[in-house]
């Protein structure tokens, strides 16, 4: 893609032009060439980004305010500046559009959330005996890639049927060749030990190519194959061999026959339904490969309400493949805005990753395909009512939560804190996030409390630590630095004492309009008898029956877990630390030439210099370090 960055903003007087005067003004200067523009807000958040044909023609319909919906308008009258860059061509603009959009998020977009990568199965062909196994990511390692699957549970199920059915190796190239005796996988039948040479390369070859044509979709010619083949053995009274081909089959045929639900006459697709009501949206989509049905997923994009269902589609689609191949044919219930131009695009993409043939966007209208689109309409509806009650619901639990701790709107943000540790060793502490549309997992931070001047087990002064280390970068974001979201309430795990110290550092960095609440467990930490401490009142109890008590046990749970778990990960990698990582000169080829020779770390402190100058690599200076590393005062 030839691209050419042009800043709008620059060269600007300082003081900012009203939003319709800098639009025309980048109008005059904008290029006649298709590209992508940004429009960014006063705090430097960009609001949105679009495609255009013709630059200079789109930023003069947004300066003749021709086209504007409330909506827009709005995102026009709190533009600040712009960027513009231009591309060789619109497709080319269409898909940089699309990265930009899943990028930034931009506020006047329709956004893909939840966006999380596809789970595949990938057969390896860089090794003699080729491994089976599940992948994520790029196409880096040669071999044969399967998929989507929509779930790691359907992998995973997919994974075990093909073990139990072609004996393919899951182990490391490692654990393959410092095998000298099959693994418990042979043991249950799962595998067919290459590792040892129990089966020649060229029949373990041979289980491959029929694992492949499996997941190909030649099924019907696999399980005939080894239908055969338990019929032989079974003519020659070779009745163990039978047993065993019948339970292969026996583990193809079940998955063949669950994953071609519904799938017949179509080899490869991707299968969208879209159903909007009340300003939000479910797309629910099917992936269809090798004639079988790998399962789906339902997403909820932000969208607006003056969004068309043409125009949330087109936009889902081109942020959905973004970051992935699309397959010879999309089937959809809506026709999506410029379809032609995303079937050249989503062409253009598959063509550079594979040399594929083009791919076709369809609203098939009758017969077996269309019977796959209302299969999807029907669970995109069910899934987008599931969604809107749970709104509600979740609605009213915020108000209650407002009610209780006096705020004056439904926090959007929730932050709770908790930490962890034994006796004061390998302490974490824990940032758990959550908001009205649940947790929000990939804004979870943990912090390891390295203070100094703690005493071992202080957690006033651990919270302190936690809180001047998170509010300190707000602090700084706010005077211009990276952007860092201010929450609306903060939970504190912990009574009195735990929520002053939180409130002198909130108030030391001019934070103190943030609400602070602490959680105190019950007598006997018992569900439900929770004290509840908030400046300016007395504690308090919730009913038993409060949903918004439920509310806040769920988050403190949560940051309970997210906590020992941090803990724990800390205290497992502390346990695996060996002395030897920390002399001088020692690096991993000596290391384990010493460990080697003197079978552990407590062998090499017990060595003299003279039996540690024999290992291959130490010489007589680094002998003498590690000999005096073992005996320092």
């Amino acid at each position: 893609m030839t691209e050419e960055t042009i800043h709008a903003a620059a060269g600007t007087p300082p003081v900012p032009l009203v939003a319709a005067d800098l639009i025309r003004d980048e109008a005059r200067r904008a290029p006649d060439r298709p590209g992508v523009y940004r429009m960014y807000g006063e705090d430097g958040t960009c609001l949105y980004v679009g495609k255009a044909r013709s630059l200079k023609k789109r930023i003069l319909q947004y300066a003749q305010g021709r086209l504007h919906t409330q909506r827009i308008a709005l995102m026009v009258s709190l533009t600040r500046s712009m960027e513009l860059v231009v591309t060789a061509s619109e497709t080319e603009a269409l898909l940089l559009e699309s990265s930009f959009i899943k990028r930034l998020k931009p506020r006047f977009n329709v956004v893909l959330r939840d966006d999380k990568s596809f789970a595949e199965l990938m057969i390896r062909r860089d090794h003699r005996a080729p491994q089976v196994r599940k992948h994520r990511g790029a196409h880096t390692i040669k071999g044969d890639y399967f998929g989507p699957f929509a779930s790691t549970w359907a992998v995973n199920r997919t994974l075990t049927a093909l073990q139990k059915a072609f004996l393919l190796r899951s182990c490391s190239d490692s654990v393959f060749e410092t095998r000298t005796r099959p693994c418990m996988l042979h043991q249950i039948k799962r595998c067919s030990a290459p590792c040892t040479g129990l089966i020649p390369l060229a029949d373990y070859g041979a289980l491959v190519d029929e694992a492949e044509a499996f997941l190909r979709g030649r099924s019907r010619a696999v399980i005939g194959r080894l239908s055969k083949e338990m019929q032989a053995a079974s003519d020659a009274m070779d009745f163990e061999q039978a047993a065993r081909v019948r339970d292969r089959i026996r583990a193809l045929s079940a998955i063949a026959m669950e994953n071609s639900v519904g799938a017949e006459g179509v080899a490869e697709a991707d299968v969208f339904a879209l159903h909007s009501d009340g300003g939000q949206a479910c797309v629910q989509v099917f992936f269809y490969r090798a004639g079988q049905n790998w399962g789906g997923r339902a997403y909820f994009p932000r969208v607006d309400r003056s969004d068309t269902d043409a125009e949330i589609l087109a936009a889902f689609l081109g942020q959905f493949y973004e970051d992935r191949p699309a397959p010879r044919r999309i089937l959809s219930n809506v026709v999506p805005h410029e379809k032609e131009l995303l079937e050249e695009a989503f062409s253009m993409k598959a063509r550079t990753v594979d040399g594929r043939r083009s791919v076709s966007i369809e609203r098939p209208r009758r017969g077996g395909r269309k019977a796959l689109v209302d299969h999807a309409l029907t669970n995109a509806r069910e899934a987008l009512g599931r969604r809107m009650a749970e709104s509600s619901a979740q609605s009213r639990i915020l108000d209650e939560v407002c009610e209780a701790f006096g705020l004056d709107a439904r926090p959007e943000r929730i932050e709770i804190y908790d930490n962890a540790h034994i006796s004061g060793t390998n302490a974490v502490g824990a940032m758990v996030v959550a908001g009205p549309g649940g947790f929000r997992r990939n804004q979870y931070r943990k912090f390891n409390i390295r203070g100094e001047d703690l005493t071992p087990g202080d957690d006033y002064g651990m919270m302190r630590e936690v809180m001047r280390r998170r509010f300190s970068r707000l602090v700084r974001d706010e005077d211009g630095g990276e952007p860092v979201e201010r929450p609306d309430l903060l939970l504190i795990d912990g009574g009195a004492g735990q929520l002053a110290e939180v409130q002198a550092v909130l108030a030391d960095l001019g934070l103190d309009d943030i609400v602070a609440v602490g959680v105190a467990k019950g007598p006997d930490r018992d569900a439900g008898l929770e004290r509840f401490f908030v400046p300016g009142k007395p504690p308090f109890m919730l009913p038993l029956k409060s949903p918004a008590l439920y509310y806040i046990q769920r988050l403190r749970d949560e940051a309970h877990r997210f906590a020992n778990g941090a803990h724990a990960k800390r205290r497992s990698m502390d346990i695996r630390k060996n002395p030897l990582d920390e002399i001088e000169g020692v690096g991993p080829g000596r290391k384990k030439a010493l460990l080697h020779a003197f079978g552990s770390a407590k062998g090499v402190s017990r060595a003299a210099v003279a039996d540690l100058v024999k290992v291959e690599g130490i010489n007589q200076p680094l002998a003498e370090r590690i000999h005096a590393f073992f005996r320092k005062a």
